[in-house]
């Protein structure tokens, strides 16, 4: 018969192994998945229809997320429902989970931030830090270096009272944290940077700041942290800008797009940081300063 010997279906008795036969063909000329002889196209969308069944919607994450997420002292809630009605951008439950973690975890008992806007998230690492801890934040703005101040000065009585709550709940045992200072230096973080003399000087970094000059404040941060210290930067993502080609993103937006992709790389290629992406809230890069480097 014409074209028999193009036909899949080899002739035999025994039409299974006829199957089987021509699925062995395919897998041989790298036409056929190994797992079930089917041609790699129809694999490919059963896997792929698959793998969309499987995926968990975001926003639903992110709500139970914040479900399980401790409250926080009325008073941090208090400045957060205040900072979101003044449109200041502060950081998001999933990236104060991170925070709340590490410094549980590696007790920092100094900690640098970049980008203090209104206080908010300096005042919930210091809730959350142990006694006498030292908390360094640098602010460009100097309307939002003020509020910051105000606020710190306003909500260091709440801390305290807190505090005692919590005191009273263990039965009297001192757990009081109160006594960590915030100190807010104003000013281009590039140039405050440069004048903090102490090398290796700080178990923590937090960046939060103009998400374009992180690459430039990256080396001043190296130089301050210490070896076994934590660095956490916070929106790596650009509410997912930074996935796409630069060619998809406005074009006002491609320099902070490229800087953005420029400091991740160095972060990842840095030989003495290691380093883990997240997608946390807006992406979030954590990195451990590797002791020897």
């Amino acid at each position: 018969m014409s074209g028999a010997s193009s036909d899949r279906r080899i002739p035999s008795a025994d039409g299974q192994e006829a199957e089987l036969h021509a699925g062995m063909h395919r897998e041989e000329a790298g036409f056929a998945d190994p797992g079930t002889g089917l041609p790699r196209q129809e694999t490919g969308i059963a896997e792929r229809e698959h793998f969309a069944e499987t995926i968990v919607d975001p926003q639903r994450m992110e709500i139970f997320i914040e479900a399980m997420t401790p409250p926080g002292p009325d008073y941090l809630r208090r400045l957060e429902e205040e900072a979101i009605a003044d449109r200041v951008p502060i950081i998001r439950p999933q990236t104060r989970n991170l925070i709340r973690f590490f410094i549980k975890l590696k007790k920092p008992m100094r900690i640098l931030e970049v980008g203090t806007a209104v206080g908010f998230s300096a005042l919930f690492m210091q809730y959350y830090a142990p006694a006498g801890c030292r908390i360094v934040t640098i602010e460009k703005d100097p309307a939002r270096a003020a509020a910051a101040r105000e606020n710190i000065a306003r909500f260091g009585n709440c801390l305290e009272a807190a505090e005692d709550s919590s005191r009273d709940a263990a039965g009297g045992e001192n757990t009081a944290r109160f006594g960590s200072a915030i100190d807010v230096l104003e000013g281009d973080a590039a140039e405050v940077l440069r004048e903090i003399r102490e090398d290796a000087s700080f178990d923590m970094v937090f960046m939060d700041a103009a998400k374009g000059q992180y690459i430039r404040f990256l080396p001043e941060v190296l130089r301050l942290l210490r070896a076994g210290g934590i660095l956490i930067t916070d929106n790596i993502l650009q509410e997912g800008d930074v996935l796409s080609s630069r060619f998809a993103v406005t074009r006002r937006n491609r320099t902070i797009h490229s800087r953005m992709r420029e400091y991740v790389r160095a972060l990842a290629e840095e030989p003495s940081l290691e380093t883990l992406l997240l997608p946390t809230g807006d992406g979030a890069a954590v990195c451990l300063r590797q002791s020897g480097t």
